[in-house]
Formats: C-alpha cells, sequence, structure tokens
C-alpha cells in the first residue's frame, strides 16, 4: 500500500517514540553510562531529558501536522485514523506511565489517562457500530495541548518557570487529567445520546 504524506509523517511518530521510550527504558547505569548533567541557573537539567524533550516536542509537533495535512487536503484515511490513535497512544501514555514509575509525577495521573482513553474509544467504537461518528471535542483538543507543553516542560525540569517558582508543568499536567476526565464524560453523554436516537428509529 503506498502511503501519502500524513501517514509517513505518522509512522515517523511512533518511530521517534519508540526511540524516546528506549532511552528513557534503557539501564544506562547497568551498562557503565552516565548521562552529563548541566547547572542552569541552580537548576541541574540531563542531557537525557533534553534528548527526551526534544524528541517528544517533535513528534508533538507531528500530531498537528499531520492532521492538518490530512484534513487540508483531503488525504485522510482509515489507515491514517488508526496509525494516528495509536502513535498518540504510545507517545503520551508511554511517556507517562515511566514518568510515573520514575515518580516524576503522581500515579494517579497515568491511570486516569488510561481509562479515560478506554472510554473513549469504546464509545467511537460503539458510533462506529451505529455509522454515526463524534468529532474531537474542544475539551479533548485543549487537553491533548495541555498534557504536550506540561510534559515538555516537565522534561526541561520547568526551565524557566522553575526560575520564578511556578510550577506551570504540573499545572498544565493536572489541568490535563482534570480536562480528560470532562471530555471523557462528554464523549460517553454523546454516545449515549446517538444510541438513544437510533435506537427510537
Amino acid at each position: 500500500m503506498k502511503m501519502n504524506l500524513p501517514n509517513k509523517i505518522t509512522i515517523a511518530r511512533i518511530i521517534l517514540t519508540i526511540i524516546m521510550l528506549i532511552i528513557l527504558l534503557t539501564p544506562w547505569y547497568d551498562l557503565g553510562y552516565l548521562f552529563p548533567e548541566f547547572l542552569i541557573n541552580g537548576e541541574i537539567l540531563s542531557l537525557k531529558y533534553i534528548l527526551v524533550g526534544i524528541i517528544f516536542i517533535i513528534a508533538s509537533l507531528t500530531d498537528f501536522i499531520d492532521g492538518y495535512i490530512a484534513r487540508s487536503k483531503n488525504m485522510v484515511t482509515d489507515f491514517g485514523k488508526v496509525t494516528d490513535a495509536i502513535a498518540d497512544k504510545i507517545l503520551v501514555n508511554g511517556l507517562l506511565i515511566i514518568l510515573a514509575y520514575e515518580r516524576m509525577i503522581p500515579l494517579i495521573i497515568p491511570v486516569v489517562i488510561v481509562l479515560r482513553d478506554i472510554v473513549v474509544d469504546s464509545c467511537k467504537m460503539v458510533c462506529g457500530q451505529k455509522e454515526k461518528a463524534i468529532g474531537a471535542s474542544t475539551l479533548g483538543k485543549l487537553k491533548t495541548i495541555c498534557m504536550m507543553v506540561g510534559l515538555s516542560l516537565l522534561l526541561f525540569n520547568n526551565i524557566p518557570f522553575s526560575f520564578i517558582n511556578i510550577p506551570l508543568d504540573k499545572m498544565l499536567i493536572i489541568i490535563a487529567t482534570i480536562l480528560s476526565i470532562l471530555s471523557g464524560y462528554q464523549y460517553f453523554y454523546k454516545t449515549k445520546e446517538i444510541c438513544l436516537k437510533s435506537d427510537n428509529i
């Protein structure tokens, strides 16, 4: 199958995500390697998280780029929809789980996000069986933006906001978690309405 440009960008995001996860999961200390650390205005920043942060930012940008190109150039495909969703889940959820394991964020955050994704994906599946579609909500889009910006800041030790003692990274991640709950309920409510209307036909 010949892939169009948006699909190629999505595949590139999956590859970048795998590289990011390998960097995070590899036991570098046991292999005898320590990443250099930099002191920036009193904040210690490891090269490991600099690399992961750069990869995450690039991968996050491709999420918006492939979607924009697909919609504006009428290149939306079923393959693109599936791979885009998979790429997003691996990128964000994979990073959240690892950061929770490293105690950089509370464990409840990836638990909530993963459960929300299960609810939303189930709602989409039900609507698909009814031959209906639920578009991405404004809350869902805001959730994605807050989460990606918050995680990017967290990987860079919240610089420059750490210089003025504003925990913007954690604030945005918490806001994203709250928005994920609200948008998840929104999806569930819309699915219930679609099913009730379909049953009355």
